[in-house]
């Protein structure tokens, strides 16, 4: 062979990844693997993480890879995330050990079982001790190698005295995390008054703060007791349709508008978002309703801004079947 010949590289082989559930906050994770391909199936995994062994279930089973890649590009997962507001993981999480065995999955219930009496030990060392805070739950780690405590407290605490003594007792590596309520909910909730679990537990996968005004804008009721969850914090689903309540409020004229209705002149009042109906309260005194689009406005209060056009009905459109697009964009 001649001696100058330059040799070209071999390229770099591509990376595969599969996104993973884990942990006891349920975080999702894009892990490395060299399986050629992915079970088509709700499937557990043993996954290595900064912490450990963690016990996960693969996410997207249901056609998201082809030869155990995942179908989508970084740039179309990333604009999932950030069009479902899901902090997208941008660097791997770990990397993929095996499928979980039997063994596996005896093995992490049993550490689910001892982790209730960890937090139990803990939270009597708490009380011996004094310390301003309360143990919510505690994870024992699939390999064993560490316990990780979730705690609430009002400020910081000083546990050093705490996490010696309960690493001497389980002689293992131990972990506090300071969490907030609704974390408190994500890991203990229950079933909400709405019948179903708690929205944290079964498929939120960012807590978003909620506010007053998405409760007065559904005109939901404001007793704290009928719109705090399982958390004491206003309720997630207030966040589901606000969207498109304050799309349609846009559509309404504001309060005190004039207004010409078949009944004859008065003024807007109050108003029905969702059903977009208006109360008018006429010149002579009378109350009555009227659908917004059979209302002419006459003048708008000083200062007020119009209210939004209202989009156009578009023809219906002859479309392709939309299974391929919707399989290659579902993560």
């Amino acid at each position: 062979m001649d001696n100058n010949q330059t040799t070209k590289p071999n390229p770099p082989r591509t990376k595969r990844f599969m996104l993973v559930r884990y942990s006891r906050m349920r975080f999702l994770g894009l892990f490395e693997h060299n399986e050629t391909q992915l079970p088509a199936v709700p499937t557990k995994v043993v996954v290595k993480t900064e912490k450990g062994l963690e016990l996960g279930s693969l996410i997207g089973h249901l056609g998201a890879y082809r030869a155990g890649q995942l179908k989508q590009s970084d740039e179309q997962i990333k604009k999932y995330f950030e069009d479902s507001e899901i902090p997208f993981p941008s660097e791997p999480a770990g990397r993929f050990v095996r499928y979980a065995t039997a063994e596996d999955l005896n093995e992490d219930r049993h550490f689910q079982k001892i982790a209730e009496e960890e937090a139990d030990y803990c939270r009597n060392l708490v009380r011996e001790m004094n310390l301003p805070m309360k143990i919510v739950d505690a994870e024992h780690i699939l390999g064993g190698e560490r316990i990780i405590f979730y705690f609430m407290s009002e400020g910081r605490v000083d546990f050093r005295e705490l996490v010696r003594k309960v690493a001497q007792e389980y002689q293992t590596r131990i972990e506090m995390r300071q969490i907030g309520s609704r974390d408190e909910a994500k890991l203990l909730g229950d079933v909400e008054s709405c019948g179903q679990r708690c929205c944290c537990i079964r498929f939120l996968k960012s807590l978003k703060p909620v506010n007053m005004r998405m409760a007065k804008l559904q005109k939901a009721t404001l007793d704290p007791s009928k719109i705090s969850g399982y958390c004491g914090r206003l309720k997630c689903c207030l966040r589901y349709e606000d969207q498109i309540y304050t799309e349609l409020k846009r559509l309404m004229p504001p309060r005190s508008t004039r207004v010409k209705t078949s009944q004859g002149l008065g003024k807007v009042i109050d108003y029905q978002v969702l059903a977009q109906v208006l109360v008018i309260e006429l010149d002579n005194g009378t109350r009555t309703t009227a659908p917004r689009n059979e209302v002419e406005i006459i003048t708008l209060p000083q200062g007020a801004s119009p209210p939004d056009e209202p989009p156009a009905e578009k023809p219906p459109e002859n479309t392709p079947d939309q299974a391929e697009h919707d399989e290659q964009t579902n993560v």
